[in-house]
């Protein structure tokens, strides 16, 4: 039997399997949200209202741009206290490319039981992010670890399976720069990590907040060059072009100007969505096929 849907329907199916629901950044938002006596105003930001998913105005909605790729490396975002509140923050675009994205609020004087189990889930073989020149040489590393420790991690229905290696999770002090030295020092639960120190080639291409120094990279940045040294050489690509295509829109809605589509960093993310969509939408014309034979 053949698959009897309309023109368009076919990406529109996509796009529902696709959707997510609200990612680490986003609940952690909603969470901080929760507890403010006072809506949070961003300063110079785009007036009006925002899309919940991008957070941009809606005329300038990005979401169906997003990129979602199979990635095996994790980041574990540390945020100051209003990072997640700030439209700005492009932590929030990790999550959107990162699956495995873990959100949580620093605070001096406490820290979750949730962050504590994170790290010291035998899965997982986190690097604290940061920049060595601050840091005793020798926790310092330049590259990941080859492959760690094996860890027992048997298949559904294999209990026999091989064990697999570690995976990298990268931890991000989500702050201003001030801010991340503070949470830094004052984080003793961070000590027994290493600290993986990157030197980026290129200068920081973030434009929506002023920074000192050209070298100085956005978390988003910094996340991309993790997924790097990750080898996961495509989904650094693609994070790379949705900071691109974020900050674009962002901008071009602050100005009250109509973005531009055709932008390298847009076609980049619409090949990306292209490759994803196609096979998910013949497996759902042939679950749909199979379930209609079976009736």
């Amino acid at each position: 039997m053949t698959n009897q849907n309309h023109p368009g329907e076919d990406h529109e199916a996509a796009r529902l399997i696709d959707a997510p629901g609200p990612h680490a950044v986003s609940r952690l938002r909603a969470q901080r949200l929760a507890r403010s006596s006072k809506p949070f105003l961003a300063r110079g930001g785009m007036k009006g209202a925002r899309c919940p998913g991008c957070r941009i105005n809606p005329a300038h909605c990005i979401c169906r741009l997003q990129p979602r790729l199979p990635v095996r490396a994790g980041v574990c975002l540390l945020m100051a206290d209003i990072e997640a509140l700030k439209p700005s923050n492009t932590g929030w675009l990790i999550a959107d490319v990162v699956a495995d994205t873990f959100a949580f609020g620093w605070a001096r004087t406490d820290v979750d039981p949730a962050l504590l189990a994170l790290l010291a889930d035998p899965q997982w073989q986190p690097y604290l992010v940061f920049p060595g020149e601050f840091v005793a040489p020798d926790r310092v590393v330049h590259r990941l670890t080859p492959a760690g420790p094996a860890q027992p991690h048997p298949q559904p229905g294999n209990m026999e399976s091989p064990t697999l290696r570690r995976r990298p999770l990268f931890v991000l002090l989500d702050a201003t720069w001030p801010e991340a030295r503070k949470m830094f020092r004052k984080s003793p639960y961070l000590d027994a990590l290493p600290v993986l120190s990157l030197q980026p080639e290129q200068m920081s291409r973030y434009r929506l907040r002023r920074s000192r120094r050209e070298d100085h990279f956005c978390t988003s940045e910094v996340g991309a060059l993790c997924l790097e040294l990750a080898g996961e050489t495509q989904a650094a690509q693609a994070l790379e072009a949705w900071l691109d295509v974020y900050t674009h829109h962002y901008l071009q809605a602050k100005h009250q100007l109509p973005p531009e589509l055709n932008t390298p960093a847009h076609l980049a993310l619409q090949s990306v969505r292209v490759a994803r969509e196609v096979p998910e939408v013949r497996a759902l014309a042939a679950c749909q096929d199979t379930f209609e034979e079976a009736g």
